[in-house]
């Protein structure tokens, strides 16, 4: 007898970041836009202090009050984002983004790679599989990335020390744990979740 679906593997990259950083997600196929909006938030550690929509088949989806509140007269109608669950999508391959930050503009390629009918249904994400750290908060959108990491690695650079003090004094543009990634996936959607503000220090051997 054919088990049905209870999960979706889905794959969420960074767009224009070469090589790309990406997270590989297992998410309970129940879950709404909104609650793949804060799985994402999870993965990638960023702040969710920004506003954020998902872009579909050309609809906007996110939190349509405060995107009411924030719009103008002339922007295109926000749908509720709590009103489209990931069972309502019909097939694997499937592909939209999701937008974070209209300032910075970090827009993502979220592609549904498989549903699963796992032994247990799950009640959290997961993530398996990612590389690459996502950039810094607040730095300027692609543009402003690439002269980060330009300053970064280079030590004679005016600008070099106070960069480094502002990201915390280290940042590795291929890091990746999993480990550290997935426990932030499994708390995606508890309240008052805190987020790093920098990212984690390589350990002293």
């Amino acid at each position: 007898m054919f088990a049905p679906f209870n999960a979706v593997q889905i794959r969420v990259s960074i767009d224009d970041i070469d090589p790309p950083a990406w997270r590989r997600l297992i998410v309970p196929i129940d879950w709404n836009l909104e609650q793949l909006h804060l799985t994402i938030q999870a993965a990638f550690n960023w702040w969710n202090y920004h506003l954020h929509e998902f872009q579909i088949g050309g609809l906007r989806f996110s939190d349509a009050a405060a995107a009411y509140e924030s719009s103008s007269r002339d922007d295109p109608k926000v749908f509720e984002q709590t009103d489209v669950r990931l069972r309502d999508f019909t097939r694997s391959g499937a592909r939209f983004n999701y937008l974070y930050d209209f300032g910075d503009g970090w827009s993502h390629t979220v592609e549904l790679e498989q549903w699963l009918s796992l032994d247990v249904a799950p009640k959290k994400a997961q993530c398996i599989d990612g590389a690459r750290a996502r950039p810094p908060e607040d730095i300027g959108g692609i543009p402003g990335y690439q002269r980060f990491l330009e300053i970064l690695a280079d030590p004679s650079d005016l600008e070099h020390d106070e960069t480094k003090q502002w990201c915390g004094g280290y940042f590795d543009p291929d890091w990746f744990d999993l480990a550290t990634v997935n426990k932030d996936v499994s708390n995606a959607l508890k309240p008052n979740v805190k987020r790093r503000l920098h990212q984690p220090k390589p350990r002293k051997a």
